[in-house]
């Protein structure tokens, strides 16, 4: 169970804080708990979610180090193209709604090396791909943030200040 003034990730929404835990008194049902939940990022929203919802997952947000290990982790990571156009679309936006920081990197790594492949031979990536993109860095790089205690802006430069170069093992 998490408490008050926890940040966790809940469904498409994002980073959250938790601020209260309690029972609505205005619902028929006063034996349930509920969280009310603020989205950092968004300080025009409030949340109540039932404490045993199990409809929209809820999960606590990641470490620093759990962070610096993923972006340490970002050039070995898979991609995971696939030529369809619909197969891909219904992947990628299960991979946004259910989505870890592994998962979401993945997706980015892959769109990204897409968009540049493209780009060498005048292309561009479909509308749908960059906004799931688009999607998967605002969640990544909103989680980021509160791990690293930094901005949202400021987690693409320290992302790419903090990869590995696959040359520094060779020296």
């Amino acid at each position: 169970m998490f408490k008050v003034s926890d940040y966790v990730v809940y469904g498409v929404t994002g980073v959250c804080r938790i601020t209260a835990i309690g029972k609505d008194e205005y619902a028929g049902n006063n034996d349930t708990e509920y969280y009310v939940l603020h989205p950092v990022y968004n300080d025009k929203m409030t949340i109540k979610i039932p404490v045993n919802n199990t409809k929209v997952s809820m999960r606590p947000i990641l470490t620093k180090e759990e962070a610096l290990s993923l972006i340490a982790g970002i050039p070995d990571e898979e991609t995971i193209w696939i030529e369809d156009n619909r197969e891909r679309s219904e992947l990628f936006k299960t991979i946004l709604k259910k989505g870890t920081c592994r998962e979401w990197i993945k997706l980015i790594k892959t769109l990204y090396l897409e968009k540049e492949s493209r780009l060498a031979t005048g292309k561009n990536l479909t509308s749908t791909d960059e906004e799931i993109m688009r999607a998967a860095e605002k969640h990544l790089h909103e989680e980021f943030a509160i791990a690293l205690n930094i901005s949202p802006d400021e987690v693409p430069p320290y992302i790419l200040e903090h990869i590995p170069n696959p040359q520094d093992n060779n020296a």
